[in-house]
């Protein structure tokens, strides 16, 4: 009889388990999608099931991008492996507590991807959670990221004003002072460039006040000629304005003395010395008119003439001087004519209507002598030979480049 009864027993048995399964389950599902234990098989055999669980959610990290918010986070599983097969991205207004905000944009709903977009954040400090689902189960939310700030200022700052210098010389090439103004406490970027080198970038904050100092540039990789300056400005939220600009005007190079050369003038006699003739000295460049006569003030064409301005000398060993009373200072220099025009004991005065004549076209200054002649030409005639000039220091051309003080021969030539 006890035979008879043992598999009875078995079948009941297995019966047992079975109801005790299905009890499981059913508990589990009236528990709801929250719910973060399932009922998984772990055998081939009837009945063997265990409990899994949904682990919580990995701690998510931010990105900004103005508005735009991007949500990143590492992969879940069940305490036994399993993957999951969605998420739900909330976000809140406090790093614990609060009330959960569903996401919006590629955020939105329960996504498979681990990183979604989130567009038109609004403005505030946010802090993002992600909770693992699998079928009807879900984990623990995740630890909430860091605070997530929105940039909601998109509007650029003005364009920086740049101040730079008008000419850069040799002197200053090599520490250039450029300044600005800009939106109050931005940083601006600022960029020189020019032929010839590579372009020369620094960053610079702007002081609460809008003002910006570079500092001082070197362009001396650069060829004369034109440098340009652009500054763009930046401000807290990332906007970038428009570039202001500026430009200098490069001239390194100093000036030299091309030629000097002697003229006969209108009606006077070849190879002697006589009222109208000239002694012509050409630059390489224009001068500053006022480094020549002081009383020039202006870089245009000048004229010294008269006998109360400018007296034209030339001395025993036929060395041409000035004397420039229409100057209150003066700095022509001297000529030595090549030939002895006078052969007397005493310096030649040319007075009356003598000229000094500056040219910035064709950069050459010309002295004629006057019809008033005190002391004795000489009356032979001269064959040609190089005038030579010697300049003074005071010279210079329009961007204060000095001309050299050495002495520099012409061509042949006469009166």
């Amino acid at each position: 009889m006890s035979k008879d009864r043992q598999p009875s027993r078995i079948t009941m048995g297995r019966w047992n388990r079975f109801m005790v399964i299905v009890l499981g389950m059913l508990l589990i599902s009236f528990a709801g999608p929250a719910a973060s234990a399932f009922w998984g098989s772990v055998s081939s055999g009837f009945g063997a099931a265990k409990a899994d669980s949904v682990a919580q959610g990995a701690k998510p990290t931010t990105i900004v991008t103005g508005t735009t918010v991007t949500v990143n986070w590492a992969a879940s599983t069940t305490a036994a492996g399993k993957s999951v097969t969605g998420y739900s991205i909330g976000r809140y207004s406090s790093l614990s507590g609060g009330t959960r905000m569903a996401a919006t944009g590629t955020c939105q709903g329960t996504i498979s991807a681990l990183s979604c977009t989130e567009s038109n954040v609004p403005a505030g400090t946010w802090y993002y959670a992600v909770t693992p689902m699998l079928s009807l189960w879900q984990g623990a939310e995740s630890v909430r990221s860091a605070g997530t700030t929105p940039v909601t200022d998109t509007t650029p700052p003005n364009a920086p004003v740049v101040s730079a210098v008008t000419v850069i010389n040799a002197a200053l090439a090599d520490k250039v002072p450029v300044s600005g103004t800009a939106e109050a406490n931005s940083s601006v970027t600022l960029t020189v460039s020019g032929t010839g080198g590579q372009p020369i970038s620094q960053t610079l904050a702007v002081n609460g006040s809008g003002n910006w100092t570079a500092s001082p540039v070197d362009v001396r990789t650069f060829a004369d000629g034109t440098i340009n300056y652009s500054a763009k400005a930046t401000d807290a939220a990332g906007n970038v304005s428009i570039a202001g600009t500026a430009t200098s005007s490069k001239d390194a190079t100093a000036p030299t003395v091309t030629n000097v050369q002697l003229g006969n003038g209108t009606g006077g006699t070849v190879g002697k010395i006589d009222t109208g003739d000239t002694v012509t000295i050409t630059f390489s460049e224009p001068l500053t008119a006022s480094t020549i006569c002081s009383t020039w003030t202006s870089n245009t064409g000048q004229t010294l003439s008269g006998d109360s301005q400018v007296k034209v000398n030339i001395s025993t060993g036929s060395v041409m001087t000035l004397s420039t009373p229409g100057c209150a200072s003066s700095s022509v220099g001297s000529v030595t004519l090549g030939a002895s025009y006078n052969n007397g004991s005493t310096v030649l005065t040319y007075s009356g209507d003598s000229k000094l004549v500056w040219n910035p076209t064709s950069k050459t200054l010309t002295v004629t002598l006057g019809s008033t002649v005190t002391g004795t030409p000489s009356n032979a005639s001269r064959n040609q030979f190089p005038a030579v000039y010697t300049p003074v220091g005071q010279l210079t051309d329009v961007a204060a480049n000095p001309l050299g003080t050495g002495p520099v021969s012409g061509t042949p030539s006469r009166f």
